[in-house]
């Protein structure tokens, strides 16, 4: 056993025996080769049914990773290329202004269209044709490319149904087709599950009573702010532990959002680090900043590549990573400067606290 597996193996024991966490998966990769492979806990709290590796965990928008890999691949292919308009495939996306928006903004978040509507329900999410024409019909909240400002949900949609009208395909099945399959993957990197493996999946438990604030504070966060009755992030449909164990997300295609295990999401940035899913070039444009400043919907400083998060967190800040993080505390990223790739998935929704991820991530670079 290696000193990194050791002493990952030795963190995650401790984040369970000390309760901080009920469950999680610790997975590293380096060159093709898993450095470290660590699990600690209970995947069910009710039947006691343990953690394992191969617990599939929803991770709310670290899937936005997942989604972006599709799209470089199928660029690599020459299916679309990032200034393709996005209208140019999808017509309807055209309306109210948004006929220049490009596949490179939606995969910064600029298109201009983070909200949906203010009542919308876990069952429209769920409805992928409801979702993109209510999105395509979206007055945007600004001119596409000239800001950006985090798509919560609409990301998924945006990008999802690019790819859907190139290759005639759900998003799902490219996944499976172009990345997940050949990675050997696919029976723990999904977007909609399959019906038959939602047994096999981490129960996901909130870490704490949901955060009651009044209503003109909440009017005073860009995430909760109401534009023409939309909202980046409608209260109806919140990615807490109710949301992320219903069986009809699990099994819909929601691609702002993903289920996976931390050992193949890991898998899949070592791939593109590696040179398996996309060139060297493309790489380096990939990971690189595509857009720099403050961000209209969370309102804080952010630095974005093309679909993924340049530093991760400000705990993590490095200029060499990107990856993607979700609401519930867990995270992927891959670090250009010393080729390796993580992924952390724990079903203790943390509601955007990442010290379990910044540990790991101090650990596993440091030893890079």
């Amino acid at each position: 056993m290696s000193d990194l597996q050791k002493n990952v193996q030795a963190v995650v024991d401790e984040l369970v025996e000390s309760g901080a966490e009920r469950g999680v998966q610790v997975a590293v990769y380096r060159r093709g080769e898993l450095l470290a492979d660590a699990v600690a806990g209970v995947a069910d709290p009710e039947t006691g049914r343990p953690f394992t590796s191969g617990t599939p965990v929803y991770a709310t928008s670290t899937g936005k990773g997942v989604t972006a890999t599709v799209v470089h691949v199928l660029a690599e292919r020459g299916a679309l290329g990032y200034d393709t308009r996005i209208a140019d495939v999808w017509p309807e996306f055209a309306a109210c202004g948004k006929e220049k928006a490009t596949v490179r903004h939606a995969l910064t978040h600029a298109t201009g269209v983070p909200g949906v509507p203010v009542d919308t329900t876990p069952e429209d999410l769920c409805d992928w044709d409801r979702m993109c024409a209510v999105i395509a019909a979206a007055e945007p909240w600004w001119e596409p490319g000239t800001r950006f400002g985090y798509h919560p949900q609409t990301y998924g949609y945006i990008l999802g149904e690019v790819v859907r009208r190139v290759t005639g395909k759900a998003v799902s099945q490219v996944l499976r087709e172009e990345v997940s399959g050949p990675l050997g993957v696919a029976g723990e990197l999904f977007f909609g599950v399959p019906e038959s493996e939602l047994g096999r999946l981490a129960r996901i438990e909130d870490a704490g009573p949901p955060m009651e604030l009044p209503a003109e504070m909440m009017a005073q966060i860009p995430f909760f702010k109401v534009v023409g009755g939309y909202t980046a992030a409608p209260l109806g449909a919140m990615p807490d532990a109710a949301f992320s164990n219903r069986a009809d997300v699990l099994t819909s295609d929601i691609p702002a959002g993903a289920t996976m295990t931390a050992r193949a999401v890991a898998r899949m940035y070592d791939a593109l680090l590696g040179g398996e899913l996309v060139s060297a070039g493309r790489l380096r444009e990939l990971s690189s900043p595509a857009v720099s400043g403050v961000d209209e919907v969370a309102g804080n400083p952010a630095t974005l590549a093309l679909g993924y998060s340049v530093g991760l967190t400000e705990g993590i800040g490095l200029p060499t990573v990107f990856g993607a993080a979700g609401s519930g505390g867990t995270a992927a990223f891959a670090d250009t400067a010393t080729g390796i790739s993580v992924g952390v998935m724990k079903n203790r929704a943390s509601a955007g606290d990442f010290g379990t991820v910044e540990r790991i991530a101090r650990l596993v670079l440091r030893a890079g």
